[in-house]
């Protein structure tokens, strides 16, 4: 068996188009989607990222706000920066892209951003409301993951879904929306003891761990789903994931690579949270 290639770039296409001709339905009826970006300092990977998402924005006819800080601001000058756009009606989504300089709590900054333009999807109550089951503002990777799903056509439910990785940004959230879909998640670590039985029961496995190959071939059951998070970068600086993608996709049913698989999912799932906040607050005029 050889995997066939779960390609991100494709699946990110057709929602992009559903999404552009939403956005052209929208500005019929005077209702235009906007979306501010808020770049601390002069990180170069950021920037890029930054500068992606305008582009995105652009081509899609999202209205885009780039707002630039130095390294040097303060939490105070960064919080009423966001109150500014909390309070801004052409505004529907506000996004503070990571990280931040070191004197500033990362935290404190997520929760001063309006839960109503949360589209990022961390703030606490974004992430209550997902903890809970209900409708909200998922996080754009794993709320990618779940079309990616989606797009071939496998049903979660009953399936054992195994995340590897814990973080809040990627490996807590994709099992909670899994779980909220009826599938059994099972979480590893870093501590988790024999990660090798873990893995090898799942349908569907994730690999979020940020750790090149470390996903073999004998941790993946015949047929399994795998989907590679991860962006790493090898001995030669060229990018991969945590999956042994020539090996294993000789066991799986299903593989994403890196580059192209997961990664196209992010900005097109944030563009999607944006003009369903626009929605959101003009749902009586809808």
């Amino acid at each position: 068996m050889t995997a066939a290639i779960i390609n991100g770039k494709e699946i990110a296409a057709d929602i992009r188009k559903e999404i552009k001709a939403e956005v052209e339905s929208l500005k019929e009826q005077n209702l235009i989607p906007g979306l501010a970006v808020i770049l601390v300092g002069n990180n170069q990977a950021s920037r890029t990222y930054v500068t992606m998402k305008e582009k995105a924005c652009k081509e899609l006819g999202i209205h885009s706000v780039m707002v630039e800080l130095p390294d040097t601001v303060s939490k105070e000058s960064l919080i009423e920066q966001i109150q500014h756009l909390n309070e801004d009606s052409e505004i529907h989504g506000i996004l503070v892209q990571l990280p931040l300089p070191g004197h500033i709590n990362e935290t404190e900054i997520i929760e001063a951003i309006s839960p109503d333009k949360d589209v990022d999807g961390f703030h606490p109550v974004s992430i209550g409301r997902l903890m809970t089951g209900q409708d909200t503002f998922y996080p754009c990777t794993p709320y990618g993951i779940i079309k990616m799903v989606e797009a071939i056509n496998v049903n979660p439910e009953g399936k054992h879904v195994v995340v590897v990785g814990r973080s809040n940004i990627v490996g807590k959230p994709v099992g909670q929306l899994f779980l909220n879909l009826h599938a059994t998640v099972t979480y590893c670590h870093s501590k988790t003891a024999d990660l090798e039985y873990h893995t090898k029961q799942a349908d569907i496995l994730i690999a979020a761990a940020g750790r090149e190959n470390l996903i073999g071939p004998r941790h993946v059951k015949e047929g399994a789903v795998v989907i590679d998070v991860a962006m790493n970068r090898n001995s030669e600086g060229k990018l991969c994931g945590d999956v042994a993608f020539d090996e294993v996709k000789e066991i799986a049913s299903y593989i994403t690579p890196v580059p192209g698989g997961v990664g196209p999912m992010t900005i097109t799932m944030l563009l999607f949270n944006t003009v369903k906040s626009l929605k959101l607050m003009n749902k009586n005029n809808l």
